[in-house]
């Protein structure tokens, strides 16, 4: 049966609605020089109990990963799905990776989609992932932007039905050189939809980073709820952050809030340790980990969370 219907659901899904393969430039060439995926497709009244798991890797230099992750799961199913980037052999390689993932999310279902982005210095990866989630339905994201190469990330979410939910939970640090762009969105049209951003950053040595958020409330969606937190911790002179909360409200019966924060290590908290006993390095390793772990410890994805919680410590170091 499912190779019969696949050609069908490829056909109505892939880059037809999420992600339109004539949106822009990148998206044209994604559509074009796609190399490599995965399509998962949950039917309806499906629970898929066991994590999903796909790693991805960048082995050749001066190359290119176009890759592509669809995932359709229908009406009142459930799948966890996570998925890993690395580089293998090709440090300091000009590599451009291009990723897009599509989810849809039936009535009443629900999609957690974790990710650990870990491509090597060299590598400048474009990536967009979205979701359209309709009537109950509920998206989870739970992302570790954690490449050293420069990075520009969009993470979108259309709440499309009413009462139709998505969380959205990035952390990234910077090191080195490296440029990057984080934008996550959610977008409200159905009434009583709620939306959730939370995205913690850190950037070392002559990093930099933007963190823009933007909830929009439609006209129309009533009851609606959208909050959002970007925060940034810079750990030397030469390094940049940008927070960027952005509220678009076209609806009076809703309610919404938003947070950002901005700012250099604590020479207090750094004080305070040193003055235990804890050598610098270890003590601005503490603070890292405690300044992150609001982010990591709310992270749905188990399995997301080890592997983050160990690439942190690496770059950290």
């Amino acid at each position: 049966i499912s190779v019969k219907i696949t050609p069908l659901l490829l056909e109505k899904y892939f880059m037809q609605q999420v992600v339109k393969a004539g949106e822009n430039k990148l998206t044209a060439l994604h559509a074009a020089l796609v190399n490599g995926g995965i399509f998962i497709y949950v039917p309806k009244n499906t629970v898929i109990e066991l994590p999903l798991q796909s790693i991805f890797s960048v082995e050749t230099k001066d190359g290119g990963l176009f890759n592509h992750v669809l995932i359709v799961c229908e009406d009142n199913s459930a799948v966890t799905y996570v998925e890993n980037y690395l580089s293998v052999g090709v440090d300091g390689a000009n590599n451009v990776v291009n990723i897009v993932a599509e989810v849809f999310a039936g009535q009443g279902a629900k999609v957690s989609f974790g990710a650990v982005d870990n491509l090597a210095k060299g590598t400048t990866t474009y990536v967009v992932r979205r979701a359209h989630v309709e009537r109950d339905g509920k998206v989870e994201w739970a992302l570790g932007q954690m490449n050293d190469g420069n990075t520009v990330s969009e993470n979108t979410t259309h709440l499309l039905g009413d009462g139709s939910y998505a969380d959205s939970k990035t952390v990234s640090v910077g090191r080195g050189d490296q440029r990057q762009n984080f934008t996550t969105q959610i977008y409200h049209h159905g009434k009583h939809s709620e939306g959730y951003m939370l995205a913690h950053g850190v950037m070392r040595e002559e990093s930099t980073a933007i963190f823009n958020g933007i909830s929009k409330i439609e006209h129309g969606a009533t009851k609606s709820h959208g909050e959002q937190t970007e925060r940034v911790l810079m750990l030397s002179e030469k390094a940049r952050g940008d927070a960027n909360p952005i509220l678009l409200i076209d609806e009076d019966d809703v309610t919404a809030g938003h947070a950002a924060s901005v700012g250099s290590l604590d020479p207090m908290q750094l004080y305070y340790l040193m003055s235990r006993g804890i050598p610098r390095k270890e003590a601005e390793r503490l603070i890292v980990h405690g300044f992150l772990a609001p982010v990591v410890s709310q992270l749905p994805i188990e399995s997301v969370k080890e592997q983050l919680t160990a690439v942190i410590e690496r770059k950290v170091k």
